[in-house]
């Protein structure tokens, strides 16, 4: 919550913990169809028919009726076509969006920012029409097999289809997603073996894609350019093996005196599975100098800087400069309660896209066994502290004893809980920020310089590897 007189009124705590209606009916007909995808569709049994049928009537009444309900049916005889996989996914995805609008509504009205009302244009490109016919083929037959059948046999089918995508930069974030999926399931053969199946998961993975088959679908829409002021507010850290990803939330002031807004800006790269922690900001740097911006307290300058419908900054340093300096729980006291949330692609509509940047303050923080609570307003909310970054010094113990928290709101195994990017504690009476993004664009701090160390020693040997392999 955000006290009044300071211009941000108070954030509706209550409301969050509020049933929604019709929420529960659509995720037990997602679990339903979810459930059918784990024994497969080539021969359905009438418990996965039953499934089928949940999916239909959950989208009666809607434009998708029709389709669904003979997709249904081919399905649950066992001669379901790629068009019905398709129909069926997209009944799938379309059930998640309603809930995502349904949640993202509530957050609106916690929060009582306004949203804004652009909506993301459908895309419309032609690409690789065979390319994408042959990724819905093998999606197809994975949904018939379904995640008990499959075998190596059946997921190696993606490769070659993987392989012709990637020089392709329309298709790369096709490419990727199979590619990645491919190797989750590949590690997980025979299915037949498997003690627990992450349906919703690979349901989730697997719609997707499907409907990314669909041309132009993939596309990533652009509104314009935009010049202005960023404020970050915080950093999130996305790590995986062989990739890492950091995503500076901010508030962006237009130089035309326009309402603020709330954007993104993100880098990715590809690691070593030796180079974690505080070691990934060497191979993310170079790349964008926002990190250093927000690591030192500083706000930037962006001029032409290219923006898509969803508020996503394409970040590109020749468009930036680096400004004067912003404390973020300034901005986020002062600039968010006033900045206009952004809009969602119709794909991106998901419970599990939903990351909105919030100001809690005057809560009290309560740690029972690994599990962190704060009291907002006389409401309890959930403090995800699993995901806090090691790669900065942020710790669940520093949130526990905070007092004000920047954060992002998500929703998760059917609650809202919130991701701490930085929080403020009480250090000798003076109260201390300590942010996750605090080593991104390089640090005194001690801990943060011997974490860094270590990274480097570890580049340094893979690098000399590499060389003598390249050598020879």
């Amino acid at each position: 919550m955000v006290p009044a007189d300071q211009g941000g009124g108070m954030m509706r705590a209550d409301l969050l913990s509020e049933t929604i209606t019709g929420l529960d009916e659509a995720l037990t007909a997602v679990d339903a169809f979810d459930r059918a995808l784990v024994a497969g569709l080539l021969r359905p049994q009438p418990a996965q028919a039953v499934g089928l049928t949940q999916l239909t009537h959950a989208v009666a009444g809607t434009p998708l009726a029709a389709r669904v309900a003979e997709a249904a049916e081919k399905a649950a005889a066992g001669a379901a076509s790629e068009e019905h996989f398709v129909a069926l996914a997209a009944a799938r995805t379309a059930l998640l969006g309603s809930v995502h609008d349904a949640l993202i509504t509530r957050v609106q009205e916690a929060t009582g920012r306004p949203r804004s009302e652009d909506t993301v244009p459908a895309p419309g490109g032609q690409h690789a029409v065979n390319l994408l016919a042959a990724a819905r083929s093998w999606l197809s037959d994975l949904g018939r097999t379904g995640w008990q059948g499959i075998d190596h046999d059946v997921v190696s089918g993606s490769a070659r289809i993987v392989s012709a995508m990637l020089p392709d930069p329309a298709l790369r974030r096709l490419a990727t997603l199979l590619d990645g999926f491919a190797v989750e399931l590949a590690a997980s053969c025979p299915g037949a073996a498997l003690e627990r199946v992450p349906a919703r998961r690979w349901a989730d993975v697997w719609s997707r894609a499907m409907l990314l088959t669909l041309p132009g679908a993939a596309d990533v829409p652009l509104t314009g350019t935009v010049t202005g002021r960023l404020l970050p507010l915080g950093v999130d850290v996305h790590e995986h093996a062989t990739a890492a990803q950091v995503q500076v939330h901010a508030v962006f002031e237009p130089a035309d005196g326009a309402a603020p807004r709330l954007v993104r800006a993100s880098v990715s790269v590809p690691k070593p599975d030796t180079v974690v922690g505080a070691g990934l900001w060497q191979l993310l740097r170079p790349h964008m100098s926002l990190l250093a911006a927000v690591s030192e307290g500083h706000s930037m300058h962006v001029a032409d800087m290219p923006i898509t419908a969803e508020g996503d900054l394409i970040w590109s340093d020749e468009h930036a400069r680096p400004g004067e300096p912003a404390d973020a729980f300034a901005t986020a006291r002062v600039a968010l309660p006033t900045a206009t949330d952004a809009a969602t692609a119709p794909l991106d509509r998901h419970p599990v896209r939903i990351a909105v940047p919030v100001f809690l303050e005057g809560y009290a923080a309560q740690m029972d066994d690994d599990a962190l609570t704060f009291t907002v307003a006389g409401h309890p909310l959930v403090v995800d502290t699993d995901r806090i970054a090691t790669a900065g010094p942020l710790t669940p113990e520093a949130v526990a004893a905070s007092s004000a928290c920047i954060g992002l709101l998500r929703w998760d195994a059917g609650t809202y809980r919130v991701q701490p990017l930085a929080v403020e504690k009480t250090v000798r009476k003076k109260p201390a920020a300590i942010h996750a993004g605090a080593w991104a664009g390089g640090t005194t701090d001690k801990a943060g310089i011997k974490a860094e160390k270590a990274a480097t020693d570890a580049v340094a040997v893979l690098r000399e590897r590499a060389g003598r392999l390249l050598r020879k």
